[in-house]
């Protein structure tokens, strides 16, 4: 029976960075996965979807170049094309991946959790000191509209299209919501964004998800918002793209049987990683805790140090930039304003618009603005929001500053260059 220092079950990201950071420590690992490396993030998140989104942009951009000086006519898209760009960049990160992972184990297989130290595998069993669950997460399915795949379909699903719908109707506007609707909307569908709560983006600074409400609809996009699905006729649309949250996957592992604390099918985890059961811990979606791909690296870091670490650490940092890929693009760090004053601060928000901006103008991208909330009565930077060109860039200076703790007088002392979209982070923060 092969034995093991740690079996990693899950090759997403917080698998893979607890794999790197276990090998770096020379220790013994395999990870367990039967689906492809990279789990969610590289095969259907992050990287597919941002792919197909840089392709909608830079068609956007072609429809739009008159205004720039240069007369092309009758752009077309070609989905199938696109598509095969998507999976090119997926195989090779996917093969790139695999070779850092030079020296460990993959073993491609379902996994079933014996006992604390043995994992069941096809055809056999593995020992391991250590047990780490990286499993990740799926999209949820609504009893009322369940995935057929070909009218009612998940996000998974709507990546691999090779039509575009000419009419969409997107359930749910949080993040995953409103970047389908905004890259179906740019590539030529007729699109509705439903959601149930007061606003789109409910859990971003409310300035932002007004704003972007007000870009949608001169976009074309009809946004529903406080909106009953049972309202909606679905035979009027060519597609129904479900985005209302995604769902631990734990289900099959056998943690129920050895007595690992589950909740809502989140593996409940302690401040340093550890599940229920000594030597078995768990990093990623399946705890539940921030669904992002680089928070999951971060825990899967993390996990590996307090196993096997004589210092070991809290997994308690919370300064996690939020990136949404709409048009434009949001991004998000530390507290909004609504937070911050129900945290009980005294705060002083400070507000930039794009239209203010000389690159912005340049590039004609200036619909947005910079939004960064100061504690007054020390002038730290406590939280920030961006909604705007190049945001998803922009957002890791304020991470930097959240982090750092820098004040407001600090940034003013820094000399950003001209012209750029940063240097809205130091006009945002004049007197």
């Amino acid at each position: 029976m092969p034995r093991y220092d740690l079996a990693i079950i899950g090759a997403g990201w917080a698998g893979f960075n607890a794999a790197l950071s276990a090998k770096k420590l020379g220790l013994k690992v395999c990870i367990i996965d039967a689906h492809q490396i990279g789990g969610t993030c590289l095969n259907y998140g992050c990287i597919p979807t941002k792919t197909l989104i840089a392709c909608a942009k830079i068609f956007s951009l072609i429809k739009k170049s008159s205004d720039f000086g240069i007369e092309l006519d009758n752009p077309r898209l070609n989905l199938v094309t696109i598509q095969e760009k998507k999976n090119k960049i997926i195989r090779q990160l996917a093969q790139g991946m695999q070779s850092e992972l030079l020296g460990i184990d993959f073993i491609s297989s379902l996994a079933q959790i014996i006992s604390t130290q043995e994992i069941k595998v096809t055809g056999r069993s593995i020992n391991t000191k250590f047990i780490l669950i990286a499993t990740g997460s799926q999209p949820v399915e609504l009893p009322e509209l369940k995935f057929d795949g070909k009218r009612i379909i998940s996000s998974d699903q709507a990546l691999a299209l090779l039509e575009i719908p000419q009419s969409l109707l997107v359930i749910g506007g949080g993040v995953i919501g409103c970047e389908f609707a905004s890259l179906f909307s740019i590539l030529g569908a007729e699109v509705t964004l439903s959601e149930k709560a007061l606003r789109i983006l409910p859990n971003e600074d409310i300035d932002v998800s007004r704003k972007l409400e007000v870009i949608f609809k001169k976009k074309g996009i009809k946004v529903v918002t406080q909106a009953d699905i049972s309202t909606f006729n679905l035979e009027n649309y060519s597609k129904v793209l479900v985005c209302v949250g995604r769902l631990p996957h734990t289900n099959g592992l056998g943690l129920e049987d050895l007595g690992v604390e589950l909740k809502n099918k989140r593996i409940v985890v302690d401040d340093y990683l550890k599940s229920s059961r000594d030597n078995i811990y768990a990093a990623g979606d399946c705890t539940a805790k921030v669904m992002l791909a680089h928070y999951a690296a971060y825990q899967g870091v993390m996990a590996v140090q307090n196993m096997f670490s004589n210092h070991r650490q809290k997994a308690d940092n919370l300064v996690v930039p939020t990136c949404i890929f709409t048009e434009p693009q949001i991004a998000s760090v530390g507290l909004n304003q609504e937070d911050a004053v129900r945290a009980g601060f005294k705060i002083k928000v400070h507000k930039f618009d794009f239209r203010a901006n000389a690159m912005a103008r340049i590039i004609d991208a200036a619909d947005g603005f910079v939004k960064i909330i100061s504690n007054q009565e020390n002038g730290q930077i406590i939280g920030a929001s961006i909604i705007g060109p190049q945001a998803t860039e922009l957002i890791s200076t304020l991470v930097v500053a959240i982090s750092a703790h820098l004040s407001i007088n600090q940034i003013r002392q820094m000399i950003f260059a001209h012209p750029t979209f940063s240097e809205s982070l130091h006009e945002v923060l004049k007197d």
